[in-house]
């Protein structure tokens, strides 16, 4: 059976990088029936925090990454430490006394020579009575022994690879009985849990052989390996906050679609035989296969999530986005009516790249625009015309009956009042209304305004230029 794992350590919230992982190991899972577990790894217990663990759960459910068990390394310690006794009593772990200082000594020494740096296991020679005068004089840590050899693996992405376990030596495994470390606690768990795929990102290959010896060692079956490629910036440094990568719960935050994210991070190192682009998440675990995961790294493109997000949100109806949104308008805008609400998304949507800037981008329904005389003028016509063009708006608009404020009606009127020039009204018109260049229709923005506050924004308007 198919059994896959994300396991983050929850030293801080969940991004883009690690819901990659995540969703490829889900996908995996689905697409083979199989089962996807949660895992946390928080045996760092200085660096592990419980509002990461959290967000990494939070920002999971939300993008529908559902997994199927649960865990904390935390809550396994009892087992960790049994199996480091048991590889003890083995000898194949052994207590190391050896100092910072001695480390760095031998380190020196064998980069003099021309070594490559790793333990000389020394500590794995002591006698009896040597152990227990350290034992009671220094701290000590448990080191794994490693046979020289050459360690194989068919990673499902990269293909063969080779590990020299020569160039390793024999690693710590755990600080004391109640702290192991992560290259111990994660193939143990692998084992254990019954995971037979490790997908992971390639930045975890060189602990790939540490943990085969520590599953040899306990006689469990070791995974299968797939090693995601890494995704960088557009500049191909590593991919960090400066270059727009953010938080899974900072882009919704942002107001992006959990769909529109999930699509996007498939397409990160993921691609069919087609240049298709848009997938469901249904269709995402339908068509995902491991063969089809590339081998070079791949580019994170802010302005790719953003279209991905538009296009979402464009096929969202005004009732699912008002559901979406109508706790952060009441908020923002300290307003209530859903009715208004509705009648505004339906016509800003069409402008908008995220919720959030749907959100922010409709100020000028809820609070009155500011903005300076300069901008009403039209192509560079004296503030005298422009200012006689709003006191004829203002007398049309008058004239208009309430039941007939209508965008159609507004703009048959207006139209009239300069058909050769129509910038002469309808601009200043839409600065009275918004205070901006560029807006959706000025006549539908009027509409649900309606007359009263329509023409109210124009009389001020004409103030600005008196």
């Amino acid at each position: 059976m198919v059994v896959t794992r994300f396991a983050p350590s929850p030293t801080g919230k969940l991004h883009l990088g690690g819901a990659r992982t995540a969703l490829f190991n889900f996908l995996f899972a689905r697409k083979n029936r199989g089962k996807f577990i949660l895992r946390i790894e928080d045996t760092d217990k200085e660096r592990s925090k419980k509002e990461f663990e959290e967000d990494i759960k939070n920002s999971l459910l939300w993008l529908n990454i559902e997994f199927d068990s649960f865990f904390k390394q935390s809550e396994r310690i009892e087992i960790y430490k049994e199996l480091i006794k048991k590889l003890q009593s083995e000898g194949k772990v052994y207590k190391c006394f050896c100092t910072k200082e001695e480390l760095e000594a031998q380190k020196l020494e064998q980069i003099s020579q021309g070594i490559a740096p790793r333990y000389s296991g020394r500590c794995s020679k002591l006698t009896k009575e040597e152990i227990s005068f350290f034992e009671r004089t220094r701290s000590y840590v448990f080191r794994i022994k490693v046979e020289p050899q050459k360690l194989e693996i068919n990673d499902l992405i990269k293909g063969k690879v080779v590990f020299d376990t020569l160039l390793i030596g024999d690693f710590i495994i755990a600080k004391s009985e109640e702290e192991p470390l992560f290259n111990f606690a994660t193939p143990v768990d692998d084992a254990l849990m019954g995971i037979s795929h490790v997908i992971r990102g390639e930045d975890h290959l060189s602990n790939t052989p540490k943990q085969i010896i520590v599953l040899k060692s306990l006689n469990m079956p070791i995974p299968q390996y797939a090693h995601l490629p890494m995704i960088l910036s557009k500049d191909y440094s590593k991919l960090s906050k400066r270059h727009g990568a953010t938080s899974i719960s900072e882009l919704k935050e942002e107001g992006f679609l959990p769909e529109a994210i999930i699509n996007f991070i498939l397409l990160l190192g993921w691609h069919e035989s087609s240049d298709r682009e848009i997938y469901s998440l249904n269709e995402a675990i339908e068509a995902f296969s491991l063969e089809r995961v590339q081998k070079k790294p791949a580019v994170f493109n802010e302005k790719k999530l953003i279209w991905f997000n538009r296009y979402y949100l464009l096929r969202k109806s005004p009732s699912e986005i008002l559901s979406l949104t109508y706790k952060d308008f009441k908020e923002k805008y300290n307003f209530q009516d859903e009715s208004y609400i509705l009648k505004i998304i339906n016509l800003a949507k069409e402008r908008a790249s995220t919720l959030k800037e749907l959100i922010e981008n409709s100020f000028y329904f809820f609070e009155e625009p500011d903005y300076k005389p300069e901008l009403l003028i039209w192509n560079k016509a004296p503030s005298t015309v422009i200012k006689e063009f709003l006191e004829k708006t203002l007398n049309v608009l008058e004239g208009i009956e309430e039941k007939e404020f209508n965008p159609e009606k507004i703009k048959l009127e207006l139209s009239k009042l300069s058909p050769n020039d129509l910038g002469l009204v309808f601009w200043p018109f839409r600065v009275a209304l918004t205070g901006l260049e560029a807006s959706p229709g000025p006549f539908e923005i009027a509409s649900i305004l309606g007359k009263e506050r329509t023409i109210q924004r124009v009389k001020k308007a004409i103030e600005k230029l008196s």
